[in-house]
């Protein structure tokens, strides 16, 4: 009677097989997943603005010009100028050095922009930058 050898490889093709599913998950629902609004962002060439320790406070402009605070109690609710500017004021009692970037569209007129900016330095901004696109070498 010949005796077996036992073969202790492991089988990495189903794990192989899972993986590429996840890629191709992944690949699919990456650009699904844009924060926010749907703006089509100016595009600059620009350096990137340092990043503080917390995340910044987002107001996203759209094309009509309504103004949306990027936050979990007023996600996609358009607010005016005085809606924003008590909201804010709110955020900045607890947090008074946060960082506030704005996403404007590219079509929204310069002064819509230089408006919100004067309301969020009412309020007490200090640090407030401006969201841009890399410009893109496909055109």
């Amino acid at each position: 009677m010949k005796r077996r050898n036992l073969i202790s490889d492991i089988n990495v093709v189903p794990y192989i097989d899972v993986m590429l599913v996840l890629l191709v998950i992944f690949m699919i629902s990456a650009p699904l997943m844009v924060q926010g609004i749907q703006i089509n962002l100016p595009e600059i060439s620009s350096e990137a603005l340092p990043v503080k320790n917390n995340e910044p406070l987002i107001i996203s402009i759209n094309e009509s010009g309504k103004i949306f605070l990027e936050t979990e109690s007023t996600k996609n609710q358009s607010l005016k100028l005085n809606e924003l500017n008590e909201k804010v004021k709110k955020i900045f009692e607890v947090n008074p050095s946060m960082q506030v970037v704005i996403r404007g569209d590219s079509k929204v007129s310069y002064a819509r922009v230089m408006s919100v900016m004067s309301e969020l330095q009412s309020v007490g901004a200090r640090d407030i930058g401006l969201i841009s696109q890399p410009i893109s070498n496909t055109k």
